[in-house]
């Protein structure tokens, strides 16, 4: 039986998410179709364009994503902090960038004087849309319904063109969100569809690798802003230097199916999360088959079931055996 997102999300323990959406039957409905050859590749684009849109209107920022011929996988970090700041006016603004609001809503924004019998309606109504724009099922359910709809539509069929839920599981520390995105970063190559991670299309870390080129960081996607900044509550507390370096020495491990040469910051950055090398690589290659659920130490994970009432540790001998 599906467990209730409710009892999945803990903003309490975690902001960060890894998420997970399949195509029905793991069909190829986003990439070239092995059986009639036909190229869906087009739509890998509208998956890209509607994620990273979504990232400017939810208080949901975007760390890592990698869109697969029949599946997605994106790490997002729910900020809270940001969603309250926003005045109401501001809720609405950012809502009805996506969706048309209501009739007090559109009346507020246009300057309509509003009925004092209206006022808790209104009120109800912001409240509703500022924990929506910090939910990942509505940031994943505005993802994935108008990709189907599209979709559909272009193959002049009716159905599900996603699975019915997408899959989520809470990260409780750094170790576990780095683990994580180095895991969906390197997706192509682990599905040998690209050698390098540059060469990855459709992926979080191009587009880092991008921007960095130019000595920038995308806009789109939560900044890594390294130890020197950690007063900043926003962003990953490495730099990006040091992040691409790993993915490119983990890739090429994982590429080459044998242990080379690693530079140095990729070994400071796993000596500070404590995991050793040959953890690393199996956990950057399997990270969905081995952790079902929660993922981060023992501790962590203790603390997060607790907080959800859950009787069992699911995966907590995974969790230690892998990250401490």
């Amino acid at each position: 039986m599906a467990i209730p997102r409710e009892r999945l999300v803990s903003l309490e323990d975690t902001s960060y998410y890894h998420c997970v959406s399949r195509c029905v039957r793991k069909a190829y409905l986003c990439g070239v179709d092995s059986y009639t050859g036909q190229s869906y590749e087009h739509r890998r684009d509208w998956i890209e364009e509607r994620l990273l849109r979504l990232a400017q209107v939810f208080s949901i920022d975007i760390c890592a994503y990698a869109v697969m011929s029949n599946h997605l996988h994106v790490v997002l970090k729910v900020d809270v902090e940001r969603a309250q700041s926003w005045s109401d006016e501001e809720v609405i603004v950012q809502w009805q960038r996506l969706f048309k609001g209501t009739l007090l809503t559109q009346k507020l924004l246009k300057g309509d004087n509003i009925e004092t019998y209206e006022l808790e309606t209104l009120n109800k109504t912001i409240t509703e849309y500022r924990k929506r724009l910090i939910d990942i099922s509505w940031f994943m359910r505005s993802l994935n319904e108008p990709i189907a709809r599209k979709a559909n539509k272009e193959d002049k069929c009716t159905g599900r063109f996603w699975e019915g839920r997408f899959k989520s599981q809470a990260l409780l520390d750094e170790a576990a969100v780095l683990a994580c995105m180095a895991y969906v970063d390197l997706n192509p190559i682990r599905a040998q569809i690209a050698k390098t991670p540059e060469a990855s299309d459709y992926t979080s870390v191009k587009r880092r690798i991008k921007a960095a080129m130019k000595g920038e960081q995308p806009s789109e996607l939560l900044p890594f802003i390294g130890n020197e900044h950690a007063n900043m509550h926003n962003g990953l507390m490495f730099s990006v230097q040091d992040y691409l370096q790993l993915v490119d020495d983990t890739g090429r491990q994982l590429r080459d199916g044998k242990l080379g040469a690693i530079a140095a910051s990729t070994l400071a950055i796993l000596s500070r999360l404590n995991i050793p090398l040959e953890n690393w690589l199996k956990i950057t290659s399997e990270f969905h088959e081995l952790f079902k659920g929660a993922v981060g130490t023992l501790q962590e994970l203790t603390q997060y079931c607790e907080h959800l009432e859950k009787r069992r540790r699911h995966g907590a001998q995974m969790c230690q055996q892998m990250l401490g």
